[in-house]
């Protein structure tokens, strides 16, 4: 939730503070610390505990805006997170990437796609968090095609 807010954050201060027409601008470059605790299923012979993960977030924002054409691109991705389990005490690090991608124009688009893994010591605690979401809006508003694909999955 934080990134997203980040997110809507840089979007409103870029167009604030403007862009040059037909060229990328990144508008945000950096790093921003993060805790979160996050169960998972698979760690501690199958019974779960909690994961207490510290580290940073890259976090990377470009946006091109062209006549009426805007586009918003954005890059995650964890450095450096680790953590340790609550019940066992195992050692995690989290890695993956996020990326948004959105457009308007004669219509928009917004595609969103997040690889987030949990890497724990020893086998059968690792988990693999996996989203892809798109949706493409036409010029009259119309929804004309969406995809979610969200899994979880334990290695």
């Amino acid at each position: 939730m934080r990134k997203a807010c980040v997110f809507l954050a840089a979007i409103s201060a870029a167009l604030a503070i403007g862009v040059q027409a037909a060229q990328s601008e990144v508008v945000l470059n950096e790093s921003f610390p993060i805790a979160i605790t996050l169960f998972v299923p698979c760690a501690d012979g199958g019974a779960g505990e909690l994961v207490v993960l510290e580290g940073d977030l890259h976090v990377l924002l470009s946006i091109t805006q062209n006549d009426n054409h805007l586009s918003v691109k954005s890059h995650s991705q964890p450095q450096g997170i680790s953590g340790t389990g609550l019940s066992t005490g195992d050692n995690y690090q989290g890695t993956g990437v996020t990326q948004n991608h959105f457009t308007t124009g004669l219509g928009e688009t917004f595609t969103f796609v997040n690889n987030f893994r949990i890497i724990g010591q020893g086998p059968d605690n690792n988990i693999l968090v996996h989203e892809t979401f798109h949706v493409t809006i036409n010029a009259n508003g119309v929804v004309t095609a969406t995809v979610d694909n969200f899994s979880v999955e334990c290695k």
